[in-house]
């Protein structure tokens, strides 16, 4: 099949999950392709979707241990969904080159033990891990990524754009009318950060990407 277009995924992820919006651009306007929420653990429950907090009440080397076999199996599971979603942009005729992705802080982890030994850390360990995943199942894939910071979506997608900023969240939120639910933040985040992902220059995929120092 012959690609006339470029697709890209927005990625908006929580613990144990994400939701996906596959996208692409007619006139210089976002098409949603396809749209899913995608489990990043097998076992969807508090064990596994709060990694970080279970390896808190095991030993050194079986937290550890844990943390890998929950990041391997994120990792395959994003790997997974990934592949699914370029079949289906592929059967729109659209091919799937990008993956944006919404990130939290963005400061980079200390090592298992100090995250382990503060709460806070924990919890910003525990996203991360899932993020990662979709970071290394991307480029696993061959994808490009663009990443944001959640807080600066809204006044990058403006700037980007040049929108103001509630008004290109309406744009985003009348999507719905075609689509319809569900069609939440999630969603509409994920939508424009795979919008911007279509816009941005995308620098070449480093090598060795995808390792956690954390784990």
């Amino acid at each position: 099949m012959t690609h006339s277009k470029q697709a890209a995924l927005g990625f908006r992820v929580h613990s144990g999950w994400a939701a996906v919006v596959a996208v692409s651009l007619e006139k210089g306007a976002p098409v949603v392709l396809a749209r899913q929420r995608v489990h990043l653990v097998e076992t969807f429950s508090y064990e596994f979707r709060q990694p970080y907090h279970t390896a808190e009440k095991m030993l050194a080397g079986q937290g550890r241990d844990f943390i890998d076999r929950v990041q391997d199996e994120a990792r395959r599971l994003a790997y997974k969904a990934i592949r699914e979603l370029a079949s289906r942009t592929q059967e729109q005729g659209a091919k799937l080159t990008r993956c944006g992705l919404l990130l939290a802080s963005g400061r980079p982890l200390p090592g298992l033990e100090k995250i382990l030994a503060s709460h806070a850390l924990i919890h910003t360990a525990d996203g991360e891990l899932f993020r990662e995943a979709i970071l290394h199942a991307s480029a696993r894939c061959g994808l490009r990524d663009f990443r944001i910071k959640e807080k600066e979506l809204l006044d990058r997608s403006g700037e980007a754009f040049r929108c103001k900023p509630n008004v290109l969240l309406r744009r985003v939120t009348e999507l719905r009318r075609s689509l319809g639910s569900p069609w939440s933040q999630d969603e509409k985040f994920a939508t424009l950060a795979a919008w911007l992902a279509l816009k941005a220059p995308m620098k070449p995929i480093p090598k060795g990407r995808g390792k956690f120092s954390a784990s």
